[in-house]
């Protein structure tokens, strides 16, 4: 998902300034603190930090998605489908569905930033109770290319698929003024370069601004999109963070019926726990009342695991 993310104003407070940026056209922009707290380097960071950016668990969980796209796409590839994986879902306007595969290479669509690059060096800034801004987004996607990281299991993975004759394409809500910035940024991660409006993507480049189901439309009519790659599900169909629908709606829509069936079937998901489209929800919202349970005695409870 872009590096410019969706954030509630309950997040961005529990966060404490810590949260990242909204993606371009999809929701408003998060609610910015009057006088962000500065944070030290002895202070605690934010746990969706410390999972995303610090954890062995999301380097191992990140490292089995890449093993799974590219052992999958490789597989796909060699039988030579006759459509694209389904992507940007045809019952919206824009939808993509499954094109044709017809004379067309192999390829597969993937985010950048927490998908194959690590902005470490935003979210540190971020941390250490900094707003978040487009305007500082910007600049980091342009200058930032010294501290990016390749997301675990990134390098061997793409690395695999171009070994195989399978396309690498990019599709990024970052801003198109950040294309130079973006270029470098995974050339310094280890992954290769890429080439604006071929093999990478990004928001401006079509009249749908951060809606990627435009871009994904062009993409499929050159290639024979195998799989798809990404950390958020608008990364996937963009009707997927349709921001008029309830959190509990979100979640069944991609966990039920012939969505379920996608993830790991075409569809990977690369774990960010830092920032996405999910934040937002109420504890009502989280913990419908089905959800709901309390202890007897409460009080009595105390000090008890």
């Amino acid at each position: 998902m872009t590096r410019t993310a969706l954030v509630s104003a309950a997040a961005v407070a529990l966060l404490a300034g810590c949260a990242t940026p909204p993606p371009p056209a999809s929701a408003p922009p998060p609610a910015a603190s009057a006088s962000p707290t500065k944070l030290g380097l002895e202070d605690a960071a934010p746990d969706p930090m410390r999972w995303t950016y610090g954890s062995g668990e999301a380097a191992a969980a990140s490292i089995q998605a890449w093993r799974a796209m590219a052992d999958f796409a490789i597989a796909q590839a060699g039988r030579k489908p006759a459509r694209s994986v389904p992507m940007g879902l045809p019952e919206v306007a824009g939808g993509v569905g499954s094109p044709t595969c017809a004379g067309k290479p192999p390829a597969v669509v993937l985010d950048v930033d927490e998908t194959v690059i690590l902005n470490r060096g935003y979210e540190y800034w971020l941390a250490r109770g900094n707003a978040n801004s487009d305007r500082a987004f910007e600049q980091w996607a342009n200058q930032g290319v010294s501290v990016v990281a390749p997301v675990p299991g990134a390098v061997t993975g793409i690395r695999r698929l171009r070994e195989a004759g399978i396309a690498v394409i990019y599709n990024t809500n970052r801003p198109s003024s950040a294309a130079q910035g973006t270029i470098r940024a995974l050339e310094a991660a280890g992954v290769g370069s890429a080439v604006h409006l071929q093999d990478l993507f990004l928001s401006g480049d079509d009249a749908l601004g951060g809606n990627k189901d435009g871009r994904r439309a062009t993409i499929a009519a050159r290639y024979c999109v195998v799989a798809l790659g990404g950390d958020n599900l608008g990364d996937f169909a963009n009707v997927l963070n349709d921001a008029g629908q309830t959190v509990q709606a979100r979640r069944e829509k991609s966990a039920r019926g012939e969505l379920a069936q996608l993830w790991g079937n075409g569809w990977f998901l690369i774990p960010n726990a830092a920032y996405g489209a999910w934040q937002k929800g109420t504890i009502a919202d989280v913990f419908p009342p089905d959800a709901r349970w309390e202890p007897d005695a409460p009080a009595t409870m105390t000090g008890v695991n």
